[in-house]
C-alpha cells in the first residue's frame, strides 16, 4: 500500500472514530435528557391527577376549577390509574397498559416513587396519602413528539457522519498528496543519481523540517560515496601503475636476454634484476595482504595491554635496522606520574607495523640527514605520538588522498615506495579505535599524529 493511501485511510479512520464517538455521545445524552425531562412531566401529571380526584370535596370552588383545568391539560396518549391500599382500581383515565402488577404497586408503596418503561410508554408511580387512606397513583404517557425529534437527530447524525467521511477522504487524499510532494521530489531527484552522476545533490536541504534533515543526511552520504568512488578510482589507477612497473621491467629484461646468446655474467645480471623486481612484487603483495588483514572484524583480533612508549622504542629500533644511517629522536612531552596511563589495549604486532610505517615515511621523505623526531604525549584520555620530518611536504590537494592505497604525491614519485604505509596504518588504528592525522606544507615538512585511547581512564 502506498504511503499516500495509508495516510488517507489513517486520517479518515481517526476522524471517523472521533465523529462516531461524538455522535454517540450527543445521541445518548439527548435521549437521556429527553427521558428524564418527560418523567418529570409525568410526575407532575400524577400529582395533578391525585389532587383532582382526592381534593374534589375538600377544597373551594375556585381551587376545584383550577384542579380541573390542570387535569385536562393532559399529555399525548396520557393514562392515569389510582389504586387503593387493597390494590383495587378506584380511578382510571385514558387508555393504555401501564403494567400495574402487584409487584409494581408494592414497590411504589415501599419507595414512595417509581419510574419505569412499559413498552413505548413511560410510567411514574407515586404514593399519595389522603385522609381517606394511602393510594398509589400511576401516570403514563408516550413522548411521541420528542421520540420523533430523537429519530430525526439519529438520521441527521448518520447522514452527517457519512457525508463528513466522504469529505474527509477527499480532503485527506489531497492533503496527503501535498504533504508527500517533497518526498516525491526527493524520489525523483534520487532516481537521477547514478554512479556517473554522484556530483548531483538533493535540492530540498535548506529547511528545518524532517525532510530537509533527510535530504541533508542523504547529501552527506553522497559526499562520502563520491569520495569513496574517487578513492577507488585512484586506488585502481595507482595499483595498476605500481604493479605494472616491475612486471614490465621483468618482461623487458627477459626478452632482451633471450634475443641472442649471452655471457654467463650477463645472464646473472638479468636474473639479479629480475629477482629485485620479483621482491618488489612480493612487497606489494604483502602490503595488500596486510591491508586486507587490517580490515577484518575487530572482534577477531586478539587484544592485550601494551605499553605505548615501549612500542614506540621497538618501532624505532626496527626502523633503524632498515635505515642504519638515519636518526630518530624520541622524547616525552609530559611523562605521567601514573605509568598506567601509557598503557593501551591492542594487538602489539599490528600496532608495531603502524608505528614503523610512520617512522619510515618520515625517514624516507627527509633527504637531509634522514632525521625524524617523535614526541610522546599523554592527554586526558589518549596517548599521542607526533612524528615530524623536514622533508618535501605534501600539497593540500594530495593530502586528501594520502590514505588511498598505492597513492603517491606528485613530488615524491622519484622516491622508492608503494603508497601502502599510511593506508595500512590508518586501518590498523581504526581497528584499535584510534586515529591518525597528517599535516604538511610544501618544502617545510610533514607532521603525522597518532592517537590511541588509554586502557585505564582517569576519574575526575
Amino acid at each position: 500500500m502506498k504511503i499516500r493511501t495509508k495516510l488517507t485511510l489513517q486520517f479518515a479512520g481517526i476522524f471517523a472514530f472521533i465523529l462516531i464517538l461524538f455522535s454517540l455521545v450527543v445521541y445518548y445524552f439527548t435521549s437521556l435528557y429527553r427521558q428524564d425531562d418527560f418523567y418529570k412531566r409525568i410526575l407532575r401529571r400524577a400529582e395533578v391527577a391525585a389532587r383532582y380526584v382526592f381534593e374534589a370535596d375538600e377544597v373551594g370552588e375556585d381551587l376545584q376549577r383550577q384542579n380541573m383545568i390542570d387535569f385536562y391539560h393532559e399529555l399525548p396518549y396520557e393514562a392515569v390509574r389510582i389504586f387503593n391500599s387493597n390494590g383495587d382500581l378506584i380511578f382510571s383515565h385514558g387508555e393504555g397498559n401501564l403494567g400495574a402488577t402487584k409487584q409494581v404497586l408494592e414497590q411504589v408503596r415501599q419507595q414512595g416513587a417509581v419510574e419505569y418503561d412499559n413498552a413505548e410508554r413511560q410510567v411514574v408511580g407515586i404514593r399519595y396519602q389522603d385522609n381517606q387512606g394511602d393510594y398509589v397513583v400511576l401516570a403514563s404517557s408516550i413522548d411521541a413528539y420528542s421520540l420523533r425529534k430523537l429519530q430525526n437527530l439519529k438520521i441527521i447524525l448518520v447522514v452527517g457522519f457519512l457525508g463528513s467521511v466522504v469529505v474527509v477522504v477527499l480532503a485527506g487524499w489531497a492533503f496527503a498528496k501535498q504533504a508527500l510532494r517533497p518526498i516525491t521530489k526527493v524520489v525523483s531527484e534520487v532516481e537521477k543519481i547514478s554512479a556517473n552522476d554522484l556530483h548531483l545533490r538533493l535540492s530540498n536541504a535548506e529547511g528545518k523540517d524532517e525532510l530537509s534533515y533527510l535530504a541533508q543526511v542523504f547529501n552527506k552520504m553522497l559526499d562520502r560515496l563520491e569520495l569513496a568512488f574517487e578513492m577507488q578510482s585512484t586506488f585502481v589507477s595507482n595499483a595498476s601503475h605500481e604493479l605494472r612497473t616491475p612486471l614490465t621491467a621483468m618482461i623487458g629484461e627477459l626478452e632482451v636476454a633471450l634475443m641472442k646468446q649471452r655471457e654467463p655474467e650477463e645472464y646473472k645480471r638479468v636474473l639479479q634484476s629480475t629477482l629485485e623486481d620479483a621482491r618488489l612484487l612480493t612487497e606489494l603483495s604483502n602490503g595488500l595482504l596486510q591491508i586486507a588483514q587490517a580490515s577484518i572484524d575487530p572482534s577477531k583480533i586478539r587484544l592485550n595491554l601494551v605499553r605505548f612508549d615501549e612500542l614506540v622504542w621497538m618501532a624505532r629500533d626496527q626502523a633503524l635496522k632498515r635505515h642504519p644511517q638515519a636518526r630518530i629522536d624520541i622524547d616525552f612531552a609530559n611523562f605521567p606520574d601514573d605509568e598506567n596511563r601509557l598503557t593501551v589495549r591492542g594487538n602489539e604486532a599490528l600496532l608495531l607495523i603502524a608505528v614503523v610505517n610512520v617512522l619510515e615515511n618520515a625517514l624516507k621523505f627527509s633527504p637531509n640527514g634522514r632525521v625524524a623526531v617523535g614526541q610522546i604525549e599523554v592527554q586526558r584520555h589518549d596517548v599521542v605520538l607526533r612524528v615530524q620530518d623536514r622533508g618535501l611536504g605534501i600539497s593540500e590537494e594530495d593530502l586528501k588522498h594520502v590514505f588511498v592505497p598505492f597513492f603517491r604525491a606528485e613530488n615524491v614519485r622519484n622516491i622508492t615506495g608503494h603508497g601502502i604505509g599510511l593506508p595500512l596504518t590508518e586501518r590498523i588504528l581504526k581497528l584499535h579505535k584510534g586515529s591518525i592525522e597528517v599535516r604538511s606544507q610544501i618544502n617545510k615538512g610533514t607532521e603525522v599524529t597518532i592517537k590511541l585511547p588509554q586502557a585505564y581512564t582517569i576519574i575526575g
